[in-house]
Formats: C-alpha cells, structure tokens, sequence
C-alpha cells in the first residue's frame, strides 16, 4: 500500500513503525476498535522502542522507565478488518521524563486515527523513587531521533 506523500512524510520520521492487525476482538459494541487498545497499540510501540533503543531487557533492571502519564486524541475510527501503523518517537527529553508522541495509521483508509503522548518518567526500582532522565538515554535517543 502507498500512502499519499503527506503520510508518507509523517511516517519516515519515526524509527519504530508497527504493523499491527486489526483483530475482531479488538471491537466494542459501537462496531469499531475500542479505545483502550490504542493505549495498547501505543504501548507495544513504547516497548519495542526502549527494549530495541535505550535499556535493552527490562527485566532485572535497578533503573528503568515507567509510564507516568498519557493522553490520546481519537481522530478517525479503526474498524476490522484493517492494519494499523503504530508509530513511536521522542519528542521531547526533559531532565526528568520523557515526552513520547505515538500516532497511529489506518492502512486500509490511509489516514491518521490517533495521536497518544505518553511521559515516561526514570524510576530507581531499588530506592523506590525517581530519578532524573540518564545521561546515556539522552545520548542514545539524541543518536536515534537526530
């Protein structure tokens, strides 16, 4: 499938793009995808992200990141059966959290769904608090986003 160039634009500027597909299930009584799983859709995509980019393995970790906050814009209602594209980037790095934008695609429409923000805050899993945005984060996601 081709997107127009517009999309097309939009897509290549994220390194992590899920092709997921759209399952039966996945639908609620009003015939189209119900609205906690494009929270799971962008979760998968946040995974895949810092699994793939900035911790590795996320078990065992004495440091690691938690999702602190998110927020989505339904745009256009996903139906079965479609795929979606789920898109993850860093938006923005604060000293203390990360801002993540995550958009997801409609193929079979070729349109925009949704747009999710998560904030993904540091969390020291030994001293039961957080902690400000690791450097090596930083350096890693400046390399991947840049």
């Amino acid at each position: 499938m081709i997107f127009n160039q517009d999309l097309m634009k939009d897509l290549e500027s994220y390194k992590i793009q899920l092709e997921i597909p759209v399952r039966w299930s996945d639908m609620d009584a009003f015939k189209h995808v119900n609205n906690v799983i494009y929270l799971q859709w962008a979760e998968m995509a946040r995974i895949e992200y810092l699994t793939k980019y900035i911790t590795g393995s996320l078990e065992n970790i004495s440091l690691g990141p938690i999702l602190a906050r998110q927020d989505c814009r339904y745009i256009f209602p996903v139906k079965f059966p479609d795929t979606v594209i789920v898109c993850f980037k860093v938006a923005e790095i604060q000293e203390d959290r990360l801002v993540c934008e995550i958009k997801v695609f409609s193929k079979k429409y070729e349109k925009l769904c949704a747009i999710i923000y998560n904030t993904i805050m540091a969390y020291d899993f030994i001293n039961l608090r957080k902690a400000e945005i690791p450097v090596d984060w930083v350096m890693k996601i400046q390399d991947i986003e840049d």
